[in-house]
């Protein structure tokens, strides 16, 4: 059985214990081949069921004890390291495995999209945040930003009694995926992210306006692109569908 560690809490861990969704994860995490890494591992409760799957598994974990616990039971094929995941790059066509700690989730994130190599990706985190990244019920800055190079999904909803120490709210799984076609080259992705920054921070009456003064759109392109996928002037820049924004960039 997972062992609990003292300190745990202080670490930010909440520890999964629901085996549908742990079967979930895995299940998720086995779809496609190469090598499995694990951000916070904790106890296992995760690694060993990934670990059953006899795939090249690397573990990285802040906690020396709970690092050095973990590897004394896992076989020659799983790597624990003691580390921060902050500092970790994921290997060319990996899948990462995370149950985030909720403070860390947006470092986590901002430092896990810059990273080259990695395939995909299956995160727990808190549940508004898995909301957020995969703009249901409008799109985010990160969000957008990143859209042209990943896809977010949102996998479903977790409820806190499935962690132990309970969490005060609940989780939701996150997937994010590599495009295997990028809908624009890295080398527009500075240009096109600062693009998308002036439009979620301009001014302006709505969607329209603010493309034209931040934007610089001209005003019969603005006008055109919110005719096309039935925006609204007055419309919020979030309610913009992530799939529109590459166009957007493309029309000034």
């Amino acid at each position: 059985m997972p062992r609990h560690h003292p300190g745990a809490h202080e670490l930010g861990q909440n520890f999964l214990r629901d085996r549908r969704t742990i079967a979930r994860i895995v299940e998720l995490a086995a779809r496609r081949d190469g090598p499995i890494v694990e951000w916070g591992p904790g106890d296992g409760a995760l690694t060993v069921p990934l670990s059953e799957l006899g795939r090249p598994l690397e573990a990285i974990e802040i906690d020396q004890r709970a690092a050095s616990e973990l590897a004394r039971r896992l076989g020659p094929h799983v790597t624990v390291r003691h580390g921060d995941l902050l500092r970790h790059n994921p290997p060319a066509g990996s899948t990462l495995v995370a149950n985030l700690p909720y403070h860390l989730t947006t470092a986590a994130l901002r430092h896990l999209l810059t990273r080259r190599g990695w395939e995909r990706a299956v995160l727990m985190t808190q549940w508004e945040v898995a909301r957020k990244r995969a703009a249901v019920g409008g799109a985010t800055l990160m969000t957008a930003q990143w859209w042209p190079w990943f896809e977010f999904i949102l996998d479903r909803r977790v409820p806190a009694s499935a962690f132990r120490p309970r969490p005060g709210v609940d989780s939701g799984l996150l997937l994010i995926h590599r495009r295997g076609e990028p809908l624009l080259s890295l080398r527009e992705q500075r240009a096109y992210q600062q693009f998308v920054r002036r439009i979620f921070t301009g001014r302006g009456r709505g969607l329209q306006e603010i493309l034209q003064r931040s934007g610089e759109l001209p005003a019969g392109r603005a006008r055109a692109f919110c005719r096309r996928h039935g925006y609204r002037p007055a419309q919020l820049p979030r309610t913009v569908d992530p799939a529109h924004w590459a166009e957007a960039f493309r029309l000034r």
